[in-house]
């Protein structure tokens, strides 16, 4: 599915709870959050070794409590164009290319692909806030990392890099990251506006995780520090409790 889809059907689903529903202006509520983000990434530490900047598009969900404290989880799916790192150079010809089954050079897409997945806390802070619900955010988080050299051929007519033996070449790598995020939450009155935006920072302990690289012949065990730092803005859509048609005075 798309992304202007899911947008549209996220969209929807905010205007369905829209009508009366709980009050913003003078209360601080317990609500649930989800939406979409894109950040812009610059690579730092090991990661920067391999690969260049990279843009990445999540999914948070999150619980915002009567005490503005956030808990949630969330999903990112990175990608980038710059791979530092040539992994196919023992099957590559002197001219950079590799064979295809009719003789001809074969057409490549390599790049970036990779994964965070945490589980996150943080608080809304008590000042610059136009109502309750809003204001600057701090969150902090733990979960894994996972990137990889993406293999791509166009042809689909190169049996060096067919099937499984593109594990071989893709530098898979994961492990254990954290995740820390200061920016700024705003839930509107009107419930038709509601987004945040901030710099977060990525660290994963990652190391290789395919047994050999074909390349070098041996596995890869390698310690490594993965750092992502970046600027997020995501798109909340607050799933708010619909209240009764009538009020006492």
């Amino acid at each position: 599915m798309k992304w202007t889809k899911v947008i549209a059907l996220l969209t929807l689903v905010n205007l369905s709870f829209i009508g009366k529903t709980q009050n913003l202006k003078d209360s601080c509520l317990s609500v649930p959050l989800t939406g979409l983000h894109l950040s812009g990434q610059l690579a730092a530490g090991d990661l920067k070794t391999r690969f260049g900047n990279t843009m990445s598009v999540g999914i948070p969900f999150m619980w915002k409590t009567k005490k503005n404290w956030v808990i949630g989880i969330e999903g990112s799916y990175f990608f980038g164009k710059t791979v530092n790192e040539n992994s196919l150079s023992t099957i590559q010809t002197a001219e950079g290319t590799i064979t295809a089954n009719d003789g001809a050079p074969g057409r490549l897409r390599i790049n970036e692909r990779g994964l965070n997945l945490y589980v996150t806390g943080g608080k809304i802070l008590p000042f610059w806030n136009p109502n309750k619900n809003c204001g600057p955010l701090v969150s902090v988080g733990v979960g894994y990392m996972q990137h990889k050299i993406n293999i791509y051929d166009i042809g689909k007519n190169l049996p060096q890099i067919k099937g499984d033996l593109r594990k071989g070449y893709d530098r898979l790598t994961g492990g254990v990251a954290f995740t820390q995020f200061v920016g700024y939450m705003y839930l509107s009155k009107n419930r038709l506006t509601n987004f945040y935006a901030g710099f977060e920072f990525n660290e994963g302990f990652t190391k290789g995780l395919r047994g050999v690289q074909y390349d070098t012949m041996a596995s890869d065990g390698a310690k490594r520090t993965d750092i992502q730092i970046g600027f997020r803005v995501g798109w909340v859509l607050p799933l708010y409790r619909r209240v009764k048609d009538y009020y006492y005075n």
